[in-house]
């Protein structure tokens, strides 16, 4: 992950300095000072990855807020020192990473305090932007939703794509088993009680309940409970901050929300000089 970091860093540096910075040869001398301060209320996130920026352009930051602190409107976030130059040439990088990071903090928080007093998993989702996978499943941590899956490596999901090449999910089921880690889970897609029979019957650790109202998952619920209490249920499919909590109690073990990413809005952060 270390190394991740320092290379997205470099990259964002290097995205904005292009062939260089022209300021950097005229700008004044000495060292400076300035401060990042809040513009907006929320949860602060991408201190891990700024923390890296300000060691590889050699200039100083304290930090007055961590990861998954709470901020609010006017608090200074850190408090920055050192050439001119390298500080103006940081500034967007460095405001970037917080804004879109604490944005996605936030929202996450949002969906995470709706689920508090139950024991439901709230999960974020492959729906990331190009590149930026890692970055904004960090920013989903803080704000207090679980990383689904990080790439299709982690787990053998079954979406309604797979299922449409697949003659017998039982015996592509067993022959799955014999292919991946033996620690690896394996997640089929459904729309409907009999996908999940069929699924639970061919061996399935978890059922994700797609585009279920929660009468329909308590029913799958009251059917797992009854034949196959070991495997989990995740429900998704279009559940938003304004919707999560009418599945508090229709028996899901997890609720997986692309919205905690993709619709998150960066909050407003700026950098003042003293």
């Amino acid at each position: 992950m270390a190394i991740n970091i320092r290379k997205f860093v470099k990259n964002a540096i290097l995205e904005d300095n292009g062939r260089g910075d022209l300021f950097f040869d005229i700008a004044p001398k000495g060292r400076f000072k300035a401060r990042v301060i809040a513009k907006d209320d929320g949860i602060i996130a991408g201190v891990k990855y700024t923390r890296v920026l300000a060691r590889s352009e050699k200039f100083d930051c304290k930090f007055l807020l961590k990861d998954g602190d709470v901020v609010k409107k006017g608090d200074v976030i850190a408090e920055l020192e050192g050439k001119a130059s390298i500080l103006l040439s940081s500034e967007r990088t460095f405001l970037n990473i917080m804004q879109h990071a604490s944005g996605i903090a936030t929202n996450a928080n949002k969906y995470a305090k709706l689920l508090k007093g139950s024991d439901i998993v709230l999960l974020d989702t492959r729906k990331t932007r190009p590149g930026l996978r890692d970055f904004e499943k960090y920013a989903s941590r803080v704000g207090g939703a679980i990383n689904h899956r990080l790439g299709l490596d982690d787990c053998l999901m079954l979406k309604d794509t797979h299922l449409k090449t697949i003659p017998n999910l039982k015996e592509f089921v067993k022959k799955a088993r014999k292919r991946i880690s033996w620690v690896t889970k394996i997640e089929i897609e459904c729309e409907t009680l009999d996908q999940v029979k069929e699924a639970m019957d061919a061996g399935a650790d978890i059922i994700m309940c797609d585009n279920m109202s929660p009468t329909q998952i308590r029913e799958v619920a009251d059917f797992r409970d009854q034949n196959y209490p070991h495997i989990l249920l995740e429900a998704s499919g279009n559940i938003t901050e304004k919707t999560i909590t009418e599945y508090l109690h229709s028996g899901i073990d997890a609720i997986s929300s692309g919205s905690i990413i993709h619709q998150a809005t960066w909050l407003d952060f700026s950098m003042k000089f003293d």
